[in-house]
């Protein structure tokens, strides 16, 4: 049973095997699989990409779950409250102080600054609707706690969810963007009319 998952490759937040298994049944009973090697690395800003429905969070999930890590991701507080607060905070949700200006980069920069490992999943494109841009929280995160960003996907044309290149954010948002573009061209969302550009509003903005 145990050549059914894909061997662990860092030491990552791990979770225990039996959820691993779970994982994978998870994705096999709707037909999807995962593609690729786990995140060769600790901690990182993992992009979930495209995000067009709310069946990206499970296959993700499920994904996690089978290459053996523990993901977390913020949440505005709201999603936390009774009933279900117990529920979001058990997959890995942290709850935002919407009330901090630059809450949810500030507070991403004090989780990774204690050190422990830690993949942080975040919907980049932070709406499942079409817009014109990506909001840039992911990349500010990235840049701000000198961590890499991690190219998770689920792809609902090849029924496949994985993760892609490791890019390690120079600072520089058009040369780093261009390498999520040459990955994310290929990745197809479950309503690929509500997957818009991988493009960052700064990219357009003039200088100065």
């Amino acid at each position: 049973m145990s050549g059914l998952l894909p061997p662990i490759t860092h030491d990552f937040p791990r979770v225990s095997t039996p959820f691993r298994y779970i994982g994978l049944l998870m994705l096999r009973m709707f037909g999807w699989q995962v593609d690729g090697p786990a995140p060769a690395v600790a901690r990182a800003v993992v992009i979930a990409a495209p995000h067009t429905s709310n069946w990206d969070f499970w296959f993700g999930l499920g994904a996690c779950w089978t290459y053996g890590f523990h993901p977390q991701w913020l949440g505005k507080d709201a999603l936390f409250r009774p009933p279900w607060g117990g529920f979001m905070r058990w997959t890995g949700g942290i709850a935002v102080d919407r009330s901090r200006k630059n809450g949810m980069v500030e507070q991403a920069v004090e989780s990774f600054a204690t050190g422990r490992p830690l993949m942080l999943m975040v919907p980049a494109e932070g709406t499942r609707s079409w817009a014109p841009y990506w909001r840039s929280g992911f990349y500010w995160m990235a840049v701000q706690a000198k961590v890499p960003i991690v190219c998770g996907f689920v792809d609902f044309a090849r029924r496949r969810v994985g993760f892609g290149p490791v890019v390690t954010p120079t600072g520089d948002p058009a040369t780093d963007m261009a390498a999520l573009r040459a990955f994310y061209g290929g990745v197809t969302g479950k309503f690929p009319e509500c997957a818009g550009p991988v493009r960052l509003r700064i990219e357009d903005e003039p200088e100065g």
